[in-house]
């Protein structure tokens, strides 16, 4: 048995299951119906095949050489996050009498898989993260591409696991939490947690 891959495993996992834009963008679709949180869920998921293939490719180690791309980078996912936080605000500021069933017919799935794809593809710690992680799990003197592959497929089969789950407990939980108090309380935290992850991604930079 491959100790070091049973020890990525579960680096992977707490990467994957460590709260943070991408959970809370998840469950702020989950919360409009289960096809948006799963097609949320698999953006999220498409967004890190995109990380670990930039990681295996190396692309990674140039927005780590070159540190002004990488913050116009930073920039980006930060204004893109701080968008949807924003648009969540607004929803929990909405009048209860405004508030209506979820429609699930008329729930935009193209709209929620590409929040997933852009949120997680726009952060710039992730190919970092994984440039830094995998090749500590390289055996020396094995070949790198196939090792890191693996480890990379590893990450993206959890995800795959992790951010669906989510999504259908918090659809699973959806009776209690679409009630219209509820529903509002839920998008004004989530929308919250969007704003301040926005504003650290946007404000780091200042201090870096």
């Amino acid at each position: 048995m491959d100790a070091q891959l049973i020890a990525f495993t579960g680096v992977a996992a707490g990467m994957v299951a460590l709260p943070g834009a991408d959970f809370t963008v998840v469950v702020r679709n989950s919360l409009v119906s289960r096809r948006a949180g799963v097609a949320c869920a698999l953006g999220v998921a498409g967004g890190l095949l995109v990380h670990t293939a930039l990681a295996v490719a190396g692309v990674a180690a140039v927005l780590t050489a070159v540190p002004a791309l990488f913050r116009a980078f930073q920039i980006a996912g930060g204004v893109y996050v701080l968008h949807l936080g924003a648009r969540t605000l607004q929803s929990a500021l909405r009048p209860l009498s405004e508030r209506g069933a979820p429609d699930e017919t008329g729930v935009p799935t193209g709209g929620a898989l590409r929040q997933g794809f852009l949120t997680n593809t726009l952060n710039p710690k992730a190919p970092i993260t994984f440039l830094s992680v995998l090749p500590q799990f390289v055996p020396a003197g094995s070949p790198a591409l196939p090792r890191t592959a693996v480890l990379s497929a590893i990450v993206v089969a959890f995800a795959l696991l992790w951010f669906p789950a989510v999504a259908l407990l918090v659809d699973r939980l959806g009776r209690w939490l679409r009630r219209p108090r509820m529903a509002r309380r839920l998008e004004a935290v989530t929308g919250g947690a969007l704003v301040a992850l926005a504003l650290v991604l946007l404000l780091e930079p200042l201090f870096a």
